[in-house]
């Protein structure tokens, strides 16, 4: 099937890289937004953090869906479109996918055009019978997604815990954009559990470096695509986990005192100063039911591991 990219809407003036990490180093405390990440090396990166041993969530999340995937399938109904938000290696779907009975579209939405297209083409060519419709779009954004003739029934799919990376406020929002995107279908999430901080701890610092390797990529993206001249290597990654607010925060740290120039602006750095770049909250099950029910869904079933590291949710609208 024809799986060509298709912008949901254009992208926002404020949606710009350049602006957007102009504004947020001009702060007191200096922020990137997360979502600039996921350039195509960013992307890249973030497939090899998940392959990574101290990094449980997504073996945990792979392993409650391929034990529960029929269950799912039966909340999701025959003849579904599933839109997934912020599609990424599409290892996930592929599972929902073969469960489904008859799904009549799959449409990933992710803000990276290039990494995508590529991997929607894998798809495609492993799935020939269902359309595909990959929408390049910030799902954080206002958006309408194109309907599908005779309208069938909406689910979406929203993997990995990135609505961690939200601060509940914030993902109270999100999730009513979900919700009424869905056009009155459900929602399949994944949510990251609170447990032993040193668990969080190694999950995202690891030995590899792999996590801070993705970290200083938003500097290096930087560099090249706005000719910016960040030291790399005077930078460190650093995420501790805030028990009070039950998070993890990234951030990148100045080792020196030192100056970066782009779009004709300079920033100073302090030595010790953060770029504060992620965060990454962790819910306990009826907490994050709470916020489901906040933002107007009906949660439904809630499946864990053994180890209550991670929890698969249907939310029905």
């Amino acid at each position: 099937m024809d799986a060509r990219l298709v912008r949901a809407v254009a992208p926002p003036e404020g949606d710009d890289f350049a602006a957007c990490l102009a504004e947020g180093l001009s702060r007191s405390l200096k922020e990137i937004p997360c979502k600039f990440f996921y350039d195509q090396q960013g992307s890249h990166l973030f497939d090899a953090i998940c392959a990574l041993p101290e990094y449980y969530q997504t073996r945990t999340e792979l392993g409650l869906l391929h034990r529960h995937a029929r269950e799912i399938a039966a909340l999701i109904g025959p003849g579904a479109e599933i839109v997934e938000f912020g599609a990424g290696s599409l290892t996930k779907v592929r599972i929902l996918l073969d469960a489904l009975q008859g799904p009549a579209a799959y449409t990933p939405l992710d803000i990276s055009g290039d990494y995508l297209g590529g991997v929607v083409r894998t798809l495609a060519a492993d799935y020939p019978a269902l359309a595909m419709r990959p929408l390049v779009a910030d799902f954080t954004m206002p958006l309408a997604i194109p309907p599908l003739p005779g309208a069938p029934r909406r689910a979406g799919f929203f993997p990995g815990s990135t609505i961690g990376n939200f601060r509940p406020e914030t993902a109270d929002c999100l999730l009513r954009r979900m919700r009424a995107s869905l056009n009155g279908g459900g929602l399949l999430v994944g949510v990251d559990l609170v447990k032993d901080p040193r668990r969080l701890h190694a999950a995202y610092n690891d030995s590899a470096g792999i996590t801070a390797a993705f970290n200083k990529n938003l500097l290096a993206r930087a560099n090249r695509e706005l000719d910016a001249g960040f030291d790399l290597d005077g930078f460190a990654h650093y995420a501790p986990y805030n028990s009070a607010a039950h998070r993890i925060e990234m951030y990148l740290v100045s080792l020196k005192r030192q100056s970066v120039e782009f779009a004709g602006r300079r920033f100073d750095f302090v030595q010790g100063e953060p770029i504060h770049t992620e965060d990454s909250h962790k819910y306990t099950i009826e907490a994050f039911r709470e916020l489901a029910a906040r933002a107007g869904f009906r949660p439904r079933a809630v499946w864990t591991d053994e180890e209550r590291l991670f929890s698969l949710h249907w939310l029905e609208n």
